[in-house]
């Protein structure tokens, strides 16, 4: 059985680091509320709907990974993403998961199928982002606002362990 060179070896290890740090679904959520640029905590808190120490806790495992990082204004910090290209890597498995969950939402029967066909018109997205399927809103740039959900208000005590 051929040996892995030790460079190849670093190179999975630090990968699996990165994908490690991507398990949380609210660290995920913070990533894509960054992709538009940068934000104070509060108001990453206030977007995925969580408390603001729950969002400095993920925050600082992204800093610690090397995927965001934070400066000083004045008494606050802004923060924004150090390596763009995750999302890039986000969207691939995004919408990997997008056409899972309309495949089972199909199998599910003809109600559950309604809202696949929902989620097939706003969720796949070719390479730079475009939606693909008719139907699907796009942003006053003609691109979609996003792939990931919006995450709007506070997330509920029973769905906290899903966000």
């Amino acid at each position: 059985m051929p040996v892995l060179p030790e460079l190849d070896l670093e190179r999975y290890r630090l990968h699996a680091e990165v994908c490690k740090v991507l398990t949380d679904p609210k660290r995920l959520m913070l990533i894509d509320a960054l992709r538009s640029g940068e934000h104070t905590v509060g108001e990453l808190a206030e977007e995925i709907g969580v408390a603001l120490p729950n969002a400095s806790q993920h925050l600082a495992v992204l800093r610690g990974a090397g995927l965001v990082e934070g400066r000083r204004v004045s008494t606050t910090v802004v923060y924004r993403l150090a390596e763009p290209g995750i999302i890039e890597a986000c969207d691939v498995i995004h919408r990997i998961v997008g056409r899972r969950m309309a495949a089972r939402a199909v199998a599910a029967g003809p109600m559950v199928g309604v809202a696949a066909t929902r989620l097939l018109t706003t969720v796949i997205y070719e390479g730079a982002g475009r939606v693909k399927a008719a139907g699907g809103s796009m942003g006053s740039s003609g691109m979609p606002p996003g792939p990931w959900p919006q995450h709007q208000g506070r997330v509920s005590s029973d769905q906290s362990s899903i966000r």
